[in-house]
Parts: structure tokens; C-alpha cells; sequence
């Protein structure tokens, strides 16, 4: 088993910037790639970014590239959110998968964080 748990939502203002963080625990973390996701009211739970085990490898969805970074350390991983958007206001979630490389499939990861609200104003 291997616990998730996000922190550093909140509400910003278009422009402004915020830092998600997602402490993990339980099995051996770095045998794991992670990944972030998100969920809009009445949405779909979508792909955000993704990092392989070893934090060499990321992947990232086209709404978000260029603005928002993953990374990752030890146990923790991390999504810097720049120039934020009133269209990134969602529930983030993060994520563990035991594939060995970066996949935005929903169903490839096994864990998952309770979520963190973000919500940017315009």
C-alpha cells in the first residue's frame, strides 16, 4: 500500500502562482512513477503531468505545458503552477503507478491522495 496526501491548494487570482505537494508513504516510494490530475465540477477526472521512478522522465498535458512543472524528491512530489487560469480551478489529485514509464492513463495508477482544491479567480 502506499498513502498519498496533497497539500498547497487555495484560491489565487489569474496571473499568480501555487505549489501543490503530495507527501507519500508505505512501499518503498521510489519503486513508483507519480502523477497529478484534476477534476472540474461536472468533469471528468483528466491527466496534469506525470514523472517516472527515477524523476528523469515527465510528461505533461498540452493545457499545462510550459506553465506547470512536476518533480519530485525522496518521498515527496511536487506541481509548481505559474500564470495560473480561472480554467485550472479543480480538485488535484496525486497518484501512483507501478508502470515503469510516464503514462496518462487514469486507470494505470493504483493510489490515490484524497485531493486539494484550487481555485483561481479572475
Amino acid at each position: 500500500q502506499v498513502q498519498l496526501v496533497e497539500s498547497g491548494g487555495g484560491l489565487v487570482q489569474a496571473g499568480d502562482s501555487l505549489r501543490l505537494s503530495c507527501a507519500a508513504s508505505g512501499r518503498t516510494v521510489g519503486n513508483y512513477g507519480m502523477g497529478w490530475f484534476r477534476q472540474a465540477p461536472g468533469k471528468e477526472r483528466v491527466f496534469v503531468a506525470g514523472i517516472n521512478r527515477s524523476g528523469d522522465s515527465t510528461y505533461y498535458a498540452d493545457s499545462v505545458k510550459g506553465r506547470f512543472t512536476i518533480s519530485r524528491v525522496n518521498a515527496m512530489m511536487y506541481l509548481q503552477m505559474n500564470n495560473l487560469n480561472p480554467e485550472d480551478t479543480a480538485v488535484y489529485y496525486c497518484a501512483a503507478t507501478g508502470r515503469l514509464d510516464v503514462t496518462a492513463r487514469t486507470t494505470a495508477y493504483a493510489y490515490w491522495g484524497q485531493g486539494t482544491q484550487v481555485t483561481v479567480s479572475s
